[in-house]
């Protein structure tokens, strides 16, 4: 008997060790955990309630986990976990403002309505030219066997030359009405907005003492530093779970809060590092200068260029998520493109400072880059060393780009202006698309 209850004993402790060592690994890993189910319950919810499609989980980047999620699509959003109890998320979607992860239902207010009337290209007609048609198929891989193109993964093309709509074309389950995720090519579009806001006289480049918290080195931080990436604030843009970047997207309610927290690695506007974390600190300036939250967006640009099927989507504090979460169809990307390329002219009225895109398309020179030619929030086709990234190209040539092959091409030079999207993670897509920007130039 006693024997019996020392081995109770034994098997007893060892289970509540093993339980609690269990509990203690999960408690360790959940930060990592909540931000892959994060992942998740925002990817099903966009996808779903967005761009109203029905494939969550291949059509945006892959999760490392998701053998053992369980993300489901409702009503209100999109839901996702580990095995069904751990780490769950919520994404809630709002209309107009997309979706957003939080514990509780976020209140943003009404989202400015936006008529598509300002945009010449949101129901043109397409005036379509052979070679410029056979570029676009080079685009889509027509050339490749049926892996090899779906590896290429091109999504949606759109051409404009001269201010028409000269090429269209999209993939199967896609067309002009689906709106796409253009990650970071959000970025060029809250350089734009900051060009309104500087126009309007409401903030300059040179403004710092950006934040009340800052009451170090980090107070000498300048707007312009944080649109051209040289803040100097600690950061690593790599796609990772518990990496800042992820940790910013899918664990932080106020991603600009959360950015601001974070120590100087160097002295402000001596390095360049790529930053999501800087373009979401610029646009947490322009939202308490201006004080219109999640609908910044909609005010400031989206409508005004007739932006209909665009979605800025906000952090759980109401911050417009600007690094990465605009979602636009191909011809409303266009718009963004043929705004850049008429300078911030729309509709007759000039909406950015004259030197706007001059200003933007200029590289300052700094100790060191991880980003060659990246101006503010756009990259140039003259890099710091003199070449050019696309020599097949006209040397004003420049672009907005996002993760996993999303691009905007413009050539002011030749009037001339092409989105790709598509969902692209292993493939060079880039010289099918220089080279379709070359056939548009070449056409008639």
């Amino acid at each position: 008997m006693r024997r019996s209850r020392r081995v109770f004993v034994v098997v007893a402790v060892t289970l509540l060790v093993l339980i609690a060592a269990v509990v203690g690994v999960y408690l360790w890993q959940r930060p990592i955990l909540v931000t892959a189910t994060g992942y998740a319950a925002h990817n099903a919810c966009a996808v779903a309630h967005v761009a109203d499609r029905d494939h969550p989980e291949t059509d945006l980047p892959d999760n490392p986990l998701v053998p053992y999620l369980q993300a489901g699509v409702d009503d209100d959003g999109a839901t996702a976990n580990l095995f069904g109890v751990l780490a769950g998320q919520r994404a809630w979607y709002t209309e107009g403002f997309g979706c957003t992860l939080a514990g509780d239902r976020p209140e943003f207010g009404e989202a400015t309505s936006i008529s598509p009337d300002a945009n010449p290209f949101a129901e043109a007609s397409v005036d379509a030219d052979p070679a410029i048609d056979a570029a676009i198929a080079g685009a889509f891989g027509d050339d490749l066997a049926d892996p090899d193109a779906a590896a290429l993964g091109t999504r949606g093309v759109v051409v404009v030359k001269g201010g028409d709509l000269v090429g269209e074309r999209y993939a199967d389950g896609f067309d002009a009405s689906t709106p796409q995720l253009g990650w970071s090519m959000s970025k060029s579009v809250a350089s734009l907005m900051l060009g309104v806001l500087v126009e309007r006289g409401e903030v300059a480049l040179d403004d710092d003492h950006l934040r009340p918290e800052w009451t170090d080195e980090r107070a000498d931080i300048t707007v312009e530093q944080l649109v051209r990436m040289t803040s100097g604030i600690e950061w690593d843009e790599t796609y990772d779970l518990g990496t800042p970047i992820t940790q910013m997207l899918y664990l932080e309610p106020d991603m600009a809060g959360y950015v601001a927290s974070l120590p100087l690695a160097h002295e402000p506007g001596t390095v360049q590092q790529y930053s999501s974390g800087s373009t979401n600190l610029l646009c947490s300036v322009l939202a308490e200068r201006t004080g219109l939250g999640a609908d910044l967006p909609r005010q400031l640009l989206l409508g005004p260029l007739g932006m209909s099927s665009a979605v800025f989507e906000p952090d759980a504090s109401g911050l417009p998520v600007c690094s990465s979460y605009l979602w636009a169809t191909p011809r409303d990307w266009a718009a963004i493109g043929w705004f850049a390329e008429q300078g911030g002219v729309w509709g007759g009225e000039r909406l950015l400072p004259d030197d706007w895109m001059a200003q933007s398309v200029t590289v300052d020179p700094v100790e060191s880059t991880d980003d060659p030619g990246y101006g503010m929030g756009w990259r140039t086709n003259r890099l710091p060393d003199g070449s050019l990234a696309w020599p097949e190209l006209p040397e004003d040539t420049f672009t907005a780009n996002g993760h996993d092959g999303q691009v905007i091409f413009v050539v002011p030079s030749e009037d001339v202006v092409v989105v790709r999207l598509g969902f692209t993670p292993e493939v060079e897509h880039e010289p099918r698309t220089v080279a379709l920007v070359a056939a548009a130039i070449a056409a008639d």
